[in-house]
């Protein structure tokens, strides 16, 4: 995978012969530096925790079984990428270490781990939502139609408190969201009942009825989203590139990439053009010693 690619995909593809070759800096370095923005998110972690606060973390398929999983927080306007080479539990259970914050995701298995040793799983409400969408559309389900004006309804709660403090964010959701759940809650148990098992709708009410708790803890706590769409959002652009990209061709060309698209998001979420920054750092980046690495994100 070329510099360029990415790039390319970033949407910065000018100038690319006064830049310098990725393929030439060493790995190490790269991922030294993009560590930094890893140290940053987790110190704020650790700073914040007693408040409350929310570290986000997903998993995304690249290609063909290569993952990378992204752990970002808003308030360090950083994104972090790693890369692996397969959807294994392992990766993100490696990945994620000892932390013991608040997960949001869908229902991907290799999390499952993760919970059990203490990290808290808050269900995304886009993938519960998804399900529904998709068998409204393909064979216009009444049943789907109601399930998405109730999640509309809780929606349009989280458009009212959007930029609200966490504290008047909680109070909101207990006092208008908490009777809508109440009431999408008891409706998908009513019909789950009339419906037949293995049947579509079935199983669109199964995922969300299995992972109900999952889902109800954003209403617990004003700084937890009611999904992940921020995190797929910072994902989107390699999720397009990867259609023109293919292949990374190994391990150590993956974890390179992950490095430079960290650099790539990060210095977008503060800001800053990603060619211009990326050219600066990159020129100065094979003569810093590692000591001095942090003072490349300046």
């Amino acid at each position: 995978m070329s510099l360029s690619s990415v790039l390319a995909c970033s949407g910065k593809i000018g100038g690319m012969t006064s830049l310098p070759n990725l393929d030439q800096l060493n790995p190490e370095q790269l991922r030294a530096l993009a560590a930094q923005l890893m140290q940053r998110v987790e110190t704020l972690d650790q700073q914040v925790e007693t408040m409350g606060k929310t570290v986000e973390t997903m998993g995304k398929r690249i290609h063909h079984g290569q993952t990378v999983i992204e752990k970002l927080s808003h308030e360090t306007a950083a994104v972090v990428y790693d890369f692996s080479p397969s959807r294994a539990g392992e990766h993100a259970r490696n990945f994620l270490q000892d932390w013991k914050g608040k997960l949001v995701c869908d229902d991907f298995g290799g999390y499952k781990a993760s919970f059990e040793i203490g990290v808290t799983e808050i269900g995304c409400m886009a993938h519960a939502r998804r399900k529904f969408f998709e068998l409204h559309a393909t064979n216009k389900s009444q049943l789907a139609e109601q399930a998405l004006r109730y999640i509309q309804l809780l929606y349009e709660i989280e458009s009212e408190v959007r930029d609200l403090e966490p504290d008047f964010r909680h109070r909101i959701r207990q006092e208008k969201a908490v009777p809508v759940m109440g009431a999408l809650h008891a409706w998908m148990i009513a019909q789950r009942l009339l419906v037949h098992d293995g049947s579509a709708i079935s199983k669109a009410l199964d995922y969300s009825l299995k992972r109900w708790t999952a889902l109800s803890r954003y209403l617990d706590d004003g700084a937890v989203p009611i999904d992940n769409n921020w995190c797929d959002n910072q994902i989107r652009p390699w999720a397009l590139g990867r259609k023109n990209w293919l292949f990374t061709g190994s391990l150590r060309s993956g974890k390179r990439a992950a490095a430079i698209m960290s650099l790539i998001q990060s210095a977008r979420l503060n800001g800053h053009d990603p060619y211009a920054y990326l050219k600066d750092v990159l020129t100065r980046l094979p003569t810093q010693r590692a000591p001095n690495l942090a003072g490349l994100r300046k």
